[in-house]
């Protein structure tokens, strides 16, 4: 159960862009009140006042030789303000959008997200998608509510070279036309057959993520449910390409076997 008294006088000693900057500040290296003082141009006495509020608030502890660091209290806390800066810098985002059928304790790891761009544009979306796919060289993942035809072809020339392709897609995916024809001729069953392909089906992806062993892109749905394919966080980030990666194994590990869809083309 939460402690609310105690919780809000923790948001109020971080309620301070100075504080919040001498806390980050502090996780590279221990660091003196002089030192602050000039790197942030605010006055000794200032920097005293806060130092003075985060000491007795637990967060920074003050060393020898007037040196002062965070604690473990501080580090850990420091690890969630990247939480709420990623929400807070998306909020205009995020009125539109929705965190679909995410697991709570990937919401709970939304920071790990905050050293990304977003990429705005269908098609700076998609040409995004393309440099994932062209710059994989170990693996390409990706869970998407429908697969371009181009991309398709791009799968296929980096599987031939050696790529690992895994690819979990939605019961109602939309099927381009020529899908079938197109995969016949590229000789994707050969490399389905050889197991260089694997695919698995979900019931509803509502949240598309694609990367490789460099590069992570991230669509979160709209308020109707479904991906939206005119914006992706997109980042080179180890954290973010991380959550990624474990999303996709989560999605991996709950889907189901592959069944060909049933659609004339």
């Amino acid at each position: 159960m939460i402690n609310f008294e105690d919780t809000s006088a923790e948001f109020l000693e971080l309620a301070s862009e100075v504080r919040l900057k001498i806390l980050f500040d502090l996780i590279q290296k221990p660091s003196r009140l002089t030192t602050l003082s000039k790197k942030f141009n605010v006055t000794p006495q200032e920097i005293h006042r806060n130092f003075e509020r985060m000491s007795n608030s637990g967060l920074i502890i003050k060393q020898v030789n007037n040196y002062y660091a965070l604690t473990t209290f501080g580090k850990a806390i420091c690890t969630q303000i990247h939480s709420f800066s990623y929400l807070s810098q998306h909020k205009k985002y995020f009125k539109s959008h929705d965190f679909g059928n995410i697991p709570p304790k990937f919401l709970r790891r939304i920071g790990d997200l905050s050293n990304s761009e977003e990429i705005i544009g269908v098609s700076k979306v998609l040409e995004t998608w393309k440099k994932i796919y062209q710059t994989a060289d170990d693996h390409i993942f990706n869970i998407l509510y429908e697969t371009p035809l181009d991309l398709i072809e791009l799968m296929i020339k980096r599987v031939k070279r050696g790529t690992k392709y895994r690819h979990i897609i939605s019961e109602d995916a939309s099927i381009p036309k020529g899908r079938k024809q197109l995969l016949e001729k590229s000789g994707f069953y050969n490399l389905l057959e050889s197991d260089k392909i694997e695919r698995r089906m979900i019931k509803s992806v509502q949240v598309s993520v694609i990367l490789n062993e460099k590069y992570a892109g991230l669509m979160f749905p709209d308020l109707t449910g479904k991906p939206d394919l005119r914006s992706m966080f997109f980042s080179q980030d180890d954290a973010f390409r991380e959550w990624c990666l474990d999303y996709f194994k989560h999605c991996w590990n709950i889907s189901d076997s592959f069944k060909e869809f049933k659609l004339k083309e």
